[in-house]
């Protein structure tokens, strides 16, 4: 008995050793698992899907096809260092593409990608929202009738560390992209790549930024020349930055008045005389107040008497919709963060700093700062699922990366930002250059009545203007999310087109 026993462990030794010795198949499925996996969530320099799709716009069919893929960003040797998404969408109808405009588009951030405009704006599928653009479910996209595709093929580009962009090593250094500078030199060598890749050189070209998209494609429109001789036809900033154009002390704290009269209109919040006028006819008094008192008087600084600091104190109460006390506990300058905080505060409500037409409910009444942007996390709530459909699905762009809607890209080297000024020497070279800026009464980030102040500073001498012109909309910093602007900002871009696009053998020349 005691040698059978010896004999069966033994036997269950051996066994042990050889399993120990043979790999496990369920381990090594899981290694192959992995490895695909590591795969498909790594960039790759070059990748293109193309399908096919038609829309109705205005009334008339547009076939097109689109490509969403990679192209790469090089070096100065010439070698790839990253991996840039792009979506291009080209009417199929169309044999001679040399008069066919090419619109490329860029959101902002820095570090979020183009599927701002791409499904909200310009596309020809766009995300299902409701007529104000809040978010409904089930999550979705439909035909955009009013897509810009009929008279221009569009690129929306992701730079690097948003949407499926990436660096193709960790040892690249960063401050080959994440800067002012940085971002313009590199994305103007890929539009190079682009451009003729898919054989557009004849083309009319033009930039549409939002946002922080604005500073890059006003440091653009002057790279692209200078750098790589494209030449644009239009320039077209939606709700854009300061460009670079100093406005510290007095300017900053004034001209954003007329903006929170515009959020307090809204809101109902004004004076009742005032609140009986449209909005477009309370905001010229607004301004002609803000540049005409405002700025003298906050320029005046601790010399202003009590009486007239308190004059000037009741009148931006009366265009803010606060209380004279809190203008006066802030000595005429009041933040931003505490306008939304403190217009609806009596109603336990914060406004959105994007749009304020969005609401927010805080912990608590007290605080100088919202919680939270009411209005970017609606956005999304309502984007995040429709882009991520839309690529994966129906695009049948595959990979597993993360779809970055807001990327790492900071530290961000914002120095030497001149870009405004970029914009006009671009603009003063090329005679064919116009400027459309677009902008959303309810933006508090990028206001409207600053976009104007970027525009007059920008051609001081007046010699520009003829080329640059400025529109508004009753909404926030993404205006096309309300149905009724949708049908307008796209109109307004699409006679841009036309009317910035010359006529055969008409000359470039002052």
């Amino acid at each position: 008995m005691k040698r059978i026993f010896l004999s069966l462990l033994l036997l269950i030794t051996c066994l042990a050793v050889v399993q120990a010795q043979k790999p496990a198949a369920a381990d090594t499925t899981s290694k192959n698992d992995k490895q695909q996996n590591a795969h498909k969530r790594a960039v790759e320099v070059e990748s293109s899907v193309v399908t096919k799709n038609e829309i109705t716009i205005k009334g008339q069919r547009v076939p097109y096809k689109v490509v969403a893929g990679t192209l790469p960003v090089w070096d100065e040797e010439g070698k790839p260092i990253a991996g840039i998404f792009y979506t291009y969408y080209e009417r199929s109808d169309v044999s001679d593409r040399s008069a066919r405009p090419l619109m490329i588009s860029f959101n902002g951030g820095p570090g979020t990608a183009s599927v701002w405009m791409q499904i909200g704006y310009t596309g020809p599928r766009i995300l299902k929202v409701d007529d104000e653009g809040n978010p409904v479910q089930p999550y979705g996209l439909k035909d955009n009738p009013n897509s810009i595709l009929d008279v221009a093929d569009i690129v929306y580009v992701d730079p690097v560390n948003t949407g499926f962009s990436r660096p193709l090593s960790k040892d690249v250094p960063t401050s080959k992209f994440f800067g002012v500078n940085a971002d313009i030199k590199y994305l103007a060598d890929w539009i190079n790549t682009f451009i003729s890749r898919y054989k557009r050189w004849a083309s009319p070209k033009y930039l549409i930024g939002e946002s922080y998209g604005t500073t890059r494609v006003s440091g653009l429109s002057l790279e692209l020349q200078n750098a790589h001789w494209i030449y644009l036809n239009g320039v077209i900033l939606v709700s854009p930055t300061t460009l670079g154009i100093e406005r510290n002390g007095p300017l900053s704290a004034a001209l954003r008045l007329p903006y929170f009269a515009a959020t307090a209109w809204y809101h109902k919040a004004l004076a009742s005389d005032l609140q009986q006028k449209d909005l477009t006819a309370v905001l010229p008094e607004v301004e002609k107040f803000t540049v005409d008192e405002f700025i003298p008087a906050l320029a005046l600084g601790g010399s202003l008497t009590e009486n007239k600091k308190k004059e000037i104190a009741e009148k931006v109460a009366r265009y803010s919709g606060i209380g004279v006390q809190q203008v006066l506990d802030q000595n005429l300058d009041v933040p931003a963060g505490y306008f939304w905080k403190e217009l609806l505060r009596s109603k336990g409500q914060t406004v959105g700093r994007l749009d304020s037409r969005y609401l927010g409910i805080d912990r608590k009444n007290a605080g100088d700062y919202p919680d939270y942007n009411a209005e970017l996390t609606s956005w999304l709530h309502s984007f995040t699922p429709a882009i991520n459909m839309y690529l994966r699905e129906e695009l049948n762009y595959k990979t597993d990366l993360d779809y970055y809607m807001f990327g790492p890209v900071h530290p961000w080297d914002g120095s030497n930002d001149k870009t405004g000024e970029n914009l006009r020497q671009a603009m003063a070279e090329n005679p064919y250059m116009h400027l459309l800026v677009q902008s959303g009464y309810y933006d508090g980030a990028c206001d409207y009545f600053n976009a104007k102040y970027s525009m007059w500073q920008m051609d001081p001498s007046g010699k520009l203007k003829d080329r640059m012109s400025w529109e508004g909309y009753r909404s926030g910093h993404m205006m096309y999310l309300r149905k009724e602007d949708l049908a307008t900002s796209n109109e307004r871009l699409r006679e841009f087109i036309k009317q910035s696009t010359p006529k055969p053998g008409q000359a470039a020349k002052y």
